[in-house]
């Protein structure tokens, strides 16, 4: 089925010799130099999205439009900042008279802009200015904490833990679904538990506004309630002529809300994305969007990009034969001017061993070849699925990283130290008041709690605190933990490394009594401090450090990687956005791709599908498909029990010419021709003399 007939071929816009729209093909200088009404760009793998919508800025700012009427939403910090850094240089280059964009321009993730807005805006109404975020963690134990309240935990039967039960809230509030209908389709199992997860969210969402703080799920929700208000709504949208969305594709309902409440006609809204990799669903984003933007949009144009500059040609007939089995789609074809190289490789393995070996051997082979290991990856449906092959490169002392786990900020002990700055900040942020006093020895739960209700209930005056009955283990650290908290609550505001010096002097002896590896941690909050002579003030620090997280420090609490040259492992989604010379999918069975956990429905497959495509469309010159036949039971050695597996359908028959098959030992039966003398007659024989 393919999309609506709303796509055109634009002409090629007068004056397109201008310096600006110089280094464009027809397709991208007929999206950068749009007129007003809404536009949607299609932009396949490799086309070019960023280089057009940096020079769409360009040309918005260069026709007149202020840079600080412009929002850029993006869904990292990095993308909006590199296309309006790419906008800057564009119009440094055609026009000396320009003030650069990036500086005034708003640009930023969807999370950040509502955060920035939300500060402007949130008083009017009712949102405290001095709000803190609360980080996934963060609102798990505040959710854990309602739940541990209600009793939810010990009524006789299993209930959601944490995690499950804020999943479960998040969908509900991005998708903006019904709880029953989430629970029937995302969560059968907790089918039952309803009216309790209704009473939990309930008592949840109290407790953010009595503690004064906002998940990320209420930053948006919070946003679109502003622009909902027929006062406040026309007075932030009044700040803008032009909104511009990255990645559409990956939008989620609330979001899609948020920028059709912007510019509720669709005049100045551009979007950008390519619904062959909508791979989010998990997250609450939704491929409607991108697909229904020409309804949603009255007078849409609809334009496609397909220069793919990345991949070789048959890597390309191969890709887009994968995604035109798709049920739903853009129609577009993309096409390429690299001539050369081979087919992709359809690698046939007997089991994991031997796809491993298969696959290590090519990629030093190709490091022979002069390929980098940097410019090789191996990607994978689940992160588990590359144990074995990890182990593999170890002992062969390849060295590699491997995109994914768990964030430099969501480390206990960064948690830890930033928990003291957020309790000053906000003082009823119970969350961060329970975290550093439960460091202190002597202190549990229950006391915790009672100190801080008490500090609530003083108005969050840290005075309170003073000459408290604390247990006699606490009562060495008391009198110097208060005054670090009256100290950080009075600091100025624009000297955060000095509060983070301050929290760290106090901390670091805590830091050996509950973690192992002191030095690395150690280390890691030297870094945080580092990073705090950056901000202007707390409140941004804060919000910058729990919106856009350092992924790593160069330590990271364990051993750096010092090499010259490492390999890239990474799961599908995380591979999103980069390109290699080489990539390697690998486990390219059915059962694995797709999961046996995404083949519920029509649309999981289908988002599984995309995946596959986002996938291989990461390679430039090679691509190597793998997958073993047999796969061994889980937790079972390889001489125990076993079943066999079938190539993924997504490379059906009718596309298998498009590939170079092979099996990974084939090269093994060279090394047993010599003449045989025993035949299956002298077999046979020998079997009959055991009972004739």
């Amino acid at each position: 089925m393919g999309a609506p007939s709303t796509r055109t071929t634009a002409p090629d816009p007068a004056g397109s010799g201008d310096a600006i729209y110089r280094d464009l093909n027809p397709q991208q200088r007929a999206a950068a130099s749009h007129g007003d009404g809404p536009l949607l760009i299609v932009a396949g793998a490799g086309t070019g999205k960023t280089t057009t919508l940096a020079h769409r800025v360009a040309h918005l700012v260069a026709r007149g439009t202020p840079p600080g009427r412009i929002v850029l939403l993006t869904f990292t910090r990095r993308a909006a900042e590199e296309m309006l850094r790419r906008t800057d240089a564009i119009l440094a280059r055609t026009s000396g008279g320009h003030p650069p964009a990036g500086s005034r321009a708003w640009g930023g993730t969807f999370h950040a802009i509502a955060t920035r807005l939300l500060r402007l805006h949130g008083e009017s109404i009712g949102l405290p200015p001095g709000f803190t975020i609360l980080d996934r963690s963060d609102a798990e134990d505040l959710m854990h904490a309602a739940r541990t309240t209600l009793d939810l935990g010990a009524r006789g039967r299993r209930f959601p833990q944490k995690a499950t039960c804020l999943d479960i809230y998040s969908r509900c509030v991005n998708a903006a679904e019904p709880l029953e209908h989430v629970l029937k389709c995302r969560f059968p199992w907790c089918v039952d538990d309803a009216d309790d997860l209704k009473l939990l969210f309930g008592t949840y969402v109290d407790r953010k506004e009595s503690h004064y703080v906002l998940d990320y799920d209420d930053l948006l929700l919070f946003w679109r309630g502003m622009l909902a208000d027929p006062a406040l709504g026309p007075v932030i949208r009044d700040r803008f002529d032009a909104v511009l969305v990255d990645e559409y594709q990956d939008t989620n309902t609330l979001q899609a809300d948020i920028v059709a409440l912007l510019r509720p006609d669709g005049t100045g809204v551009t979007a950008v994305g390519d619904d062959a990799q909508a791979i989010y669903g998990f997250r609450a984003a939704t491929v409607r969007n991108i697909l229904e933007f020409p309804t949603r949009f009255a007078g849409a144009t609809v334009l496609t990009l397909e220069r793919n500059y990345r991949s070789t040609a048959p890597i390309l007939d191969a890709t887009n034969a994968i995604i035109a089995e798709a049920a739903e789609r853009y129609d577009k074809s993309l096409v390429t001017e690299r001539e050369g190289g081979g087919r992709p490789a359809l690698v046939t393995c007997r089991d994991e061993h031997e796809q491993v070996a298969y696959v290590v051997e090519r990629i030093l082979g190709h490091r022979e070849e002069a390929v980098e290991l940097k410019q090789q990856a191996v990607l994978f449906r689940a992160a588990h699925h590359s144990l074995a092959l990890e182990l593999e490169l170890q002992r062969r002392n390849v060295p590699f990283v491997k995109y994914g786990g768990l964030k430099f900020v969501e480390m206990a002990h960064i948690k830890d130290l930033v928990a003291y700055l957020r309790l000053a900040e906000n003082p009823r942020d119970q969350i961060a008041a329970l975290r550093v006093l439960e460091l202190l020895p002597g202190i549990g739960p229950r006391t915790a709690a009672a100190l801080a209700e008490a500090l609530a209930a003083a108005g969050g005056d840290f005075e309170a605190w003073v000459g408290c009955h604390v247990p006699e283990a606490t009562s060495e650290a008391w009198p110097d933990f208060v005054a670090l908290m009256r100290t950080l609550a009075r600091a100025p505001a624009g000297d955060v490394a000095a509060q983070l010096h301050a929290a760290r002097a106090f901390y670091t002896p805590l830091l050996a009594e509950r973690y192992d590896n002191v030095p690395a941690r150690a280390a890691d909050l030297e870094q945080i401090e580092m990073l705090g002579s950056r901000f202007a003030d707390r409140t941004r620090f804060l919000t910058d450090l729990t919106l856009d997280a350092p992924q790593w420090t160069g330590d990271f609490a364990g051993p750096p990687l010092l090499d010259e040259d490492y390999l890239v492992l990474s799961t599908m989604h995380s591979a999103k956005g980069l390109e290699f010379k080489v990539v390697y999918v690998i486990h390219a069975a059915d059962g694995n791709i797709p999961s046996d956990m995404a083949t519920g429905s029509v649309e999981e497959i289908e988002e599984e599908r995309r995946l596959f495509y986002v996938a291989c469309t990461r390679a430039k010159d090679s691509l190597y498909v793998t997958h073993p036949l047999r796969y061994y039971a889980a937790g079972r050695g390889r001489s125990d029990a076993y079943g066999y597996a079938q190539r993924t359908r997504f490379i059906p028959d009718r596309l298998r010419a498009l590939f170079a098959e092979s099996q990974a030992g084939a090269s093994d039966g060279e090394l047993s021709r010599a003449p045989v003398v025993t035949t299956t007659a002298d077999i046979r024989a020998a079997a009959r003399a055991m009972w004739e």
